[in-house]
């Protein structure tokens, strides 16, 4: 029997899948109550598909195994399996007219299931971005994500949706250019329950955000001191976790004790963008912007700066909408030289250029580099602070092509194309403004999976949900989604206070009392470590316990004498278990 490299790939991928996390979930205490979430994505075009996740889950004949049997034609062309040289099986839709003339399976979606998707594809010459679409209700087309096919290597394809509703669907696959054959491999939708994707999250979070710690708490004769107290109190996360901020910080002593109790990390929502500091021509001015800094330093506040240069046409400066490309590459040369040289040491972080995927304002009139050019001139200027990208419906709205994951990838490619691009700090900024409804957590967790294989890191940048009915409910889901992903290294929400002028994702109503989505933010932040966690040791003096990663103040009182001992301890990533040994004096 030939063993194609399908096979030889799976095998190879799959052991250490499992080698890894097998030892990962045992290290961590956590049993496996559901269906494990494959997390494994690749960027690469291989030369051969991996096999089908999940086994294909619901899909019939996932693998071509058994020719096309299951599958028929959609619109015009012609379907016919097709063998590789190598012996792998795969299906082939030619003689195409349309965009959705494809291949296709008809599948039952039950209502609440989160179904992820994925396959393999290559085409038959050139590239051109695929999609996979799910046909609903006779005739409502739904986008389950993207991925940029080429010929003479295979790309993965993963995504998926959330069913609002049961119903039969239709699975389609799209290319803009229907000239060119779609091949496909390795099919796979697998549905979870809300339990088991949660279960995933906080399988997750025990994995990559906490660490076990035990205290062992003995007198002084290093006998065990049974029922001695243990207060632990986080004072530091490791793990950012912050709020947009907006100039009404300067004037409100509500809205400050509100933000300072809460939050270390933040982003200016306005008060840096050009068309904020340079109203007029030629007048700078960084009063407000300055005011803030220094209010963040005072309450040891990390700041990331937002923005240098926006590349949507409708977000400049009123004058600069007008310059001549000359006049405008001097403008903007001036702007990035005073914005980060003044800022210099005082951020962590630059966007640079806001929302290139979308729009293209300086490309259009300065040339196809002109977001390199920035990013390289930033760096030149302000060379510790990460440079980042940073946009919308990447990971929030399946239907938008042009912020998909593989067109941020293609993006990024294009912006560190340089050499000199080799030694700059660069991250992933995701905004995550999610509509009204169900936020598809298959496409957002997809996403991440596919961008985190690049090897950058990832915030969530402006995280926000629309007003609606369930929006507390949908928040959490949204932030727990992000906290849990192992690619994710920080969150800013874009929410706050009614009298901040908050409207969206309100945390505190115009009294300053919490909001139901508020209230969430509120246990979360809790949840996360900063909630103080009061323990007795058991008859061996002993308490174990999971931390996340952070800094902590801890307080050991003798259950008789009161004697207390102070300690500072700091829990970092790591999957052994630390000990710390606590001497307690009569």
């Amino acid at each position: 029997m030939m063993i194609s490299d399908k096979m030889k790939v799976a095998a190879k991928c799959c052991n250490l899948f499992f080698t890894t996390t097998s030892f990962l979930l045992l290290i961590s205490g956590l049993g496996v109550h559901s269906l494990d979430y494959d997390y494994s994505a690749t960027i690469e075009c291989m030369k051969e598909p991996q096999r089908a996740q999940y086994g294909g889950g619901i899909i019939v004949n996932s693998e071509f195994e058994h020719n096309i049997e299951g599958w028929t034609v959609f619109g015009n062309g012609k379907i016919e399996e097709h063998i590789s040289n190598d012996g792998n099986r795969f299906i082939v839709v030619r003689n195409r007219t349309q965009t959705l003339d494809s291949f296709s399976q008809k599948v039952q979606l039950k209502k609440g299931l989160i179904y992820m998707f994925s396959a393999w594809f290559q085409l038959n010459e050139g590239s051109d971005m695929v999609s996979v679409v799910f046909k609903t209700n006779g005739s409502e087309l739904i986008h389950g994500g993207h991925v940029i096919a080429k010929h003479g290597c295979w790309s993965l394809l993963k995504g998926g949706i959330v069913a609002n509703f049961s119903t039969p669907a239709e699975i389609l696959f799209e290319s803009n250019n229907p000239s060119v054959e779609i091949w496909a491999d390795s099919v796979s939708l697998q549905p979870f329950t809300k339990e088991e994707w949660r279960s995933h999250q906080d399988n997750n979070i025990e994995r990559v955000r906490k660490r076990k710690v035990r205290f062992h708490v003995t007198h002084v004769n290093e006998t065990a001191l049974e029922g001695a107290t243990i207060i632990i109190k986080q004072t530091k996360s490791d793990f950012p976790f912050g709020c947009g901020m907006n100039h009404y910080i300067l004037t409100n002593n509500d809205y400050q004790k509100w933000f300072v109790s809460r939050f270390k990390y933040t982003t200016f929502t306005n008060e840096m963008k050009w068309y904020s500091t340079e109203k007029i021509q030629g007048q700078e001015n960084y009063t407000i912007a300055d005011g803030m800094l220094l209010f963040t330093k005072q309450n040891g506040i990390s700041v990331r700066g937002h923005n240098i240069f926006w590349d949507d046409t409708k977000y400049q400066p009123e004058w600069v909408k007008s310059l001549s490309p000359d006049e405008l590459r001097e403008a903007a040369e001036k702007r990035i030289k005073s914005v980060v040289s003044r800022y210099k040491g005082d951020l962590i972080a630059w966007d640079v250029m806001n929302e290139n995927l979308h729009f293209h304002f300086y490309e259009d009139k300065l040339g196809k580099n002109a977001s390199e050019s920035y990013y390289l001139k930033s760096h030149e200027l302000d060379p510790k602070s990460t440079k980042f990208m940073n946009e919308y419906n990447t990971i929030e709205y399946s239907g938008d092509k042009d912020a998909s994951p593989a067109n941020y990838y293609k993006k990024i490619s294009e912006i560190l194309q340089s050499g000199e691009a080799t030694e700059m700090p660069f991250a992933i900024g995701l905004q995550g403004h999610f509509a009204s409804g169900q936020p598809n957590l298959a496409y957002m967790r997809s996403g991440l999976d596919f961008l985190g294989d690049i090897g950058f890191p990832i915030w969530l940048t402006e995280t926000s949900v629309d007003p609606q009915p369930e929006q507390a409910k949908y928040f959490e889901e949204i932030l727990r989604e992000g906290y849990s992903h192992s690619a994710v290294e920080g969150i800013i929400m874009f929410a706050g206070p009614a009298q901040a002028g908050f409207n969206s994702t309100l945390l505190a109503d115009a009294n300053f009392q919490t909001t139901s989505t508020g209230q969430v933010v509120d246990n979360l932040i809790y949840e996360w470590g900063t909630g103080p966690k009061t323990i007795l040791a058991d008859s061996r003096g002993i308490v174990d316990i999971s931390l996340h990663h952070g800094d902590y103040d801890v307080t050991v009182t003798h259950p008789l004498t009161q004697y207390s001992k102070k300690l500072n301890i700091s829990v970092r990533k790591g999957f052994s278990q630390e000990n710390i040994h606590v001497k307690m004096h009569a």
